[in-house]
């Protein structure tokens, strides 16, 4: 496998732009260059980044392509980031696209034939596939090789194209979704777990290194404990806080500017938006403890329940906030507390 010089991290090479390729916009961008760019630099997730570096090693002693890597978890944990590692530490080029923008198999066909040998192919929410498009990626993953129709009707042939030995890594929020064909094609499936607070700290220093910023510990440890175990949070919340320092002091982020930052765009001291608390007041206040369903919670706070069950509810729920039961979702007695509203009856079982 021959090194290649248009490696990238974190997006596609200008020259050879994918399927789903777009001008970023420069919080896309800033969030892109605070990306580790390889396993020395991520920071987190120990077990699963000590198995993939076994498996790049192995693969790069036998100079072949990588097995096809997937990788689930909750937004903001670096799936994305793990794929430009992966990329960059076999010396190969990266192809970004994303499952909702391969609508018809040529699109990914497309893709596929454009691949030099032992490029790495990043599919983000792998999950949202098309049937039709997934079952063009079976052939290929399992046998290197692109099936084509040519022609209708009676006189309509198959033609098999060989394709060079490729690495696909794809990204899921829901693997429960990937349907099971798809998901046992994969070579090694790694599942990124929310970060401890210590490890979010250790983010924000170099995030804040990058990006020229003079923080103490303090205000990293500050930021980290209201990043709700994502990275993508850590670092937004630290270009926020900066804003804050520039405007309000000499730039210099210190455990009191943190705070009087989060607490100026409306982050508490768990973490919890405006949103969320939204979510937890509809369920305490509007409902007096009683069960309510994802569509009626939803409609309560003006959001799609989609956003509500992938986005905000699974940090409520592993704080201990909401109790997702049979009849609904329900407020525990620590919701209650941390509104600092009196607990009912119902509440005080669960």
């Amino acid at each position: 496998m021959s090194p290649r010089r248009d490696v990238i991290e974190g997006g596609v090479a200008p020259e050879r732009s994918a399927v789903s390729a777009r001008p970023l916009a420069e919080e896309e961008r800033v969030e892109a260059s605070l990306r580790p760019r390889n396993l020395s630099d991520f920071v987190g997730q120990r077990d699963l980044i000590s198995h993939l570096e076994i498996v790049l090693t192995a693969a790069k002693r036998r100079s072949q392509a990588v097995d096809h890597l997937l990788f689930a978890g909750p937004p903001g944990l670096g799936k994305t980031s793990l794929a430009g590692i992966v990329a960059a530490e076999l010396g190969v080029g990266l192809r970004i696209t994303s499952g909702p923008v391969l609508v018809r198999p040529g699109d990914l066909a497309a893709l596929l034939t454009d691949l030099n040998e032992g490029d790495v192919l990043f599919i983000d929410e792998i999950h949202r596939l098309p049937k039709v498009v997934e079952e063009v990626l079976y052939p290929a993953m399992e046998d290197g090789a692109l099936d084509i129709v040519v022609g209708k009707g009676p006189s309509a042939r198959s033609i098999r194209l060989e394709l060079p030995a490729f690495t696909l890594v794809g990204a899921t929020t829901r693997i429960g979704l990937v349907a099971s064909p798809l998901r046992d094609r994969f070579g090694f499936v790694g599942r990124l777990d929310l970060y401890e607070p210590a490890d979010l700290e250790s983010i924000v220093l170099r995030s804040a290194s990058l990006l020229k910023v003079v923080i103490d510990d303090q205000g990293a440890r500050a930021i980290a404990e209201r990043s709700r175990g994502t990275p993508r949070i850590a670092n937004r919340l630290l270009r926020r806080v900066r804003d804050v320092a520039e405007v309000r002091g000499d730039g210099t982020i210190t455990g009191s500017t943190a705070e009087e930052g989060l607490d100026l765009f409306g982050i508490d001291a768990l973490g919890l938006d405006k949103l969320d608390r939204a979510i937890l007041d509809t369920l305490c206040r509007r409902f007096a403890g009683a069960a309510v369903g994802l569509t009626t919670l939803a409609q309560s706070v003006g959001e799609e329940p989609s956003t509500i069950e992938d986005a905000y509810e699974p940090f409520l729920v592993q704080q201990g906030l909401v109790l997702r039961t049979p009849r609904g979702r329900m407020a525990t007695l620590p919701a209650y507390r941390h509104l600092g509203l009196e607990t009912p009856e119902a509440a005080r079982l669960l």
